[in-house]
């Protein structure tokens, strides 16, 4: 398949997610970098080159529920934009197979290990490398419209793609994420983010009976980009 063809295909892919699916955020990545890392055999992982990232926007409207912990309509939430995911990753995946390739869509949230915070690959990781963010100091993608207010899905493929580029750090003095943070978990360096404090907070948000899952959402809720921004002097 030549470049050409290439575009072409993915420029159709990206127009079916955005237009019939729903999805407010497409891009595509090259794993044969990082693919071993993934939590999946060996047999699997090989057969891909490329992944696709697809991403759909936390309301704002859920997200003012939250107040210094998660909420049960924050919760709700959070399951049915993982579910929609899911969907939309199974249409593209099925959209893909029809095409004559190989496609595996990968669980929006389906942790393997809580305490680690490890999931079958880091959807995260596979959308900074499709260029749609930048890893902040929230330990979340960043992305200049949506902020972090936003859930992945990823679709493993060996269909032949054109990969983005990954974007610089861009939070700048930004430090709202930081402000929030109930754990202390948030640094000045992402690379500081400490895992094991946000885990314990994680943890005592479930015990509390707050949610029947390891989430929070206060720095998702602080973390907005460029359409947040609009919407707030409307």
């Amino acid at each position: 398949m030549n470049q050409e063809k290439i575009l072409e295909t993915q420029e159709g892919l990206k127009r079916y997610c955005l237009e019939e699916l729903g999805i407010d955020l497409f891009g595509v990545a090259d794993i044969r970098f990082i693919r071993e890392s993934f939590n999946l055999p060996a047999h699997l992982i090989r057969r891909y080159d490329f992944a696709i990232c697809l991403g759909k926007e936390v309301l704002s409207s859920v997200l003012d529920d939250i107040n210094g912990a998660p909420t049960a309509l924050y919760f709700h939430h959070y399951r049915q934009l993982n579910a929609f995911l899911d969907r939309a990753a199974l249409s593209l995946a099925s959209r893909i197979t029809v095409m004559g390739f190989l496609a595996l869509p990968v669980a929006a949230s389906q942790v393997i290990d809580w305490k680690n915070q490890k999931a079958h690959l880091s959807h995260k990781k596979i959308g900074e490398l499709a260029g749609l963010g930048w890893l902040g100091r929230n330990n979340l993608l960043v992305n200049p419209k949506l902020g972090s207010r936003f859930r992945l899905v990823t679709i493993l493929t060996n269909l032949p793609l054109s990969p983005g580029s990954p974007l610089p750090f861009s939070c700048g003095e930004c430090r709202r994420c930081q402000a929030v943070c109930p754990a202390g978990a948030i640094k000045d360096q992402p690379f500081e983010f400490d895992h094991l404090a946000c885990f314990e907070k994680l943890k005592e948000f479930r015990n509390r009976g707050l949610v029947g899952q390891y989430i929070c959402g206060i720095c998702v809720k602080a973390c907005y980009g460029e359409k947040n921004r609009l919407e707030e002097k409307i």
